[in-house]
């Protein structure tokens, strides 16, 4: 069932070629997608970002939680996103197609709202 949020939501998204959900200690849950980099290593790197990016907003400089997480590189975008307090939504774009962030925000939206349902 998850991998049916996750194949629709990088069918949605332009440019769009992984989507996964990874817990905030870096382990992959349910992943799709057609692209080259791993996506369970995307998943461990980026769990380490929003951790820090959590603790800096909330605890450092009192900006309270993360909602959304989005980092820009050369050949791959990464977008992610809350699924409750110990799980996040990714959804991983090609460098030249990351103009599509919103799209990305919206489909992940409402694919989160519909995995909180599910998990």
């Amino acid at each position: 069932m998850l991998d049916q949020y996750l194949s629709q939501l990088v069918r949605d998204v332009d440019g769009a070629w992984g989507a996964a959900i990874g817990g905030y200690d870096g382990l992959l849950i349910e992943s799709h997608g057609s692209g080259s980099v791993d996506l369970s290593l995307l998943v461990a790197e980026h769990a380490g970002l929003m951790r820090a990016a959590h603790g800096a907003y909330e605890n450092t400089l009192g900006g309270g939680s993360v909602r959304e997480f989005y980092l820009r590189g050369d050949t791959l975008s990464a977008f992610s996103l809350p699924v409750g307090p110990d799980l996040f939504l990714m959804v991983v774009l090609e460098g030249a197609d990351s103009d599509n962030l919103g799209q990305a925000r919206l489909y992940g939206l409402q694919s989160a709202r519909k995995l909180q349902e599910v998990l």
